[in-house]
């Protein structure tokens, strides 16, 4: 048995499929159909269940919060405010005195429980998010850079290509371009 930290998993002839269950069931679903029936009707079927969007399979399964934080409360605390600061990032100095606990403490704690430095960690936090909006929003490539805590367009788009290896231009147009090819034609 070989264990996956993927969403879902399917073989190259559909003949074999996984999920974690609970919504990664209907992602998986939904790439199933799409392989089937094309990448439009896969589309129009995320949007019929209320899905921003399937996750694809090369996307990781969220790790438990409890898992992800480790057990430790200060960890826990820590990540919650970075997670409601992604537009205004706070300096790591300030997550750690908000938390109670030194700047070097807190880094112990990031790299004990997450194996990430608290900025790294920031950065890709918000890099993710700004990806999940480039992949379903229609805001702009810049506003989406701002509201995820980018001070500007340049430093956006170096810090994406830098972490994804593509730009947000060329990430919003793989989505465009899936839009416009016809059912049942593939990517190329």
């Amino acid at each position: 048995m070989v264990w996956s930290d993927k969403v879902w998993e399917m073989n190259a002839e559909a003949s074999r499929m996984s999920c974690a269950g609970g919504s990664a069931s209907l992602d998986l679903m939904v790439a199933w159909l799409g392989r089937r029936h094309g990448e439009r009707f896969a589309q129009d079927l995320t949007l019929a269940l209320g899905l921003e969007r399937a996750r694809g399979r090369d996307e990781r399964q969220r790790r438990a919060v409890a898992e992800q934080r480790g057990g430790s409360p200060k960890l826990a605390e820590a990540l919650s405010l970075m997670e409601a600061n992604l537009a205004e990032p706070l300096p790591t100095e300030e997550v750690a005195r908000l938390v109670g606990v030194s700047r070097r403490q807190l880094e112990r704690l990031f790299k004990q429980h997450l194996d990430a430095l608290p900025s790294r960690y920031y950065l890709e936090l918000r890099l993710n998010r700004a990806r999940r909006l480039l992949q379903q929003g229609s805001q702009s490539i810049l506003q989406i850079g701002l509201s995820c805590g980018f001070s500007s367009g340049p430093h956006f788009s170096n810090a994406y290509k830098a972490h994804f290896d593509k730009t947000p231009r060329d990430e919003r147009s793989q989505r465009a371009a899936a839009w416009r090819r016809p059912a049942g034609e593939s990517p190329p």
